[in-house]
Parts: C-alpha cells; structure tokens; sequence
C-alpha cells in the first residue's frame, strides 16, 4: 500500500461538490420562504 502523506489529496472535486450543495440549499431556503410569503398574503 502506498505511502498517505498528510496534506498532498487533491480535493478540488470536493470542494466544488460542497459549493453546489450550499449553492442549492441557500436557493431552495429562498424560494421556500418567498412561497411562504406569497401563500400568506394570498389566505391560503
């Protein structure tokens, strides 16, 4: 088995994957309460 050295993992791909992710849930947050606020000023 190779050698691990602490430090030498690229981990572009990672980081990209987790800025996706809070990319989308910042937008499904914002969406979610701008459909609470329409359904409030409509009386649903």
């Amino acid at each position: 088995m190779a050698e691990h050295k602490i430090g030498t993992m690229d981990t572009k791909v990672q980081e990209k994957t987790y800025e996706g992710f809070v990319k989308f849930t910042v937008r499904s947050v914002i969406a979610i309460l701008l459909f609470l606020v329409f359904l409030a000023l409509v009386g649903a």
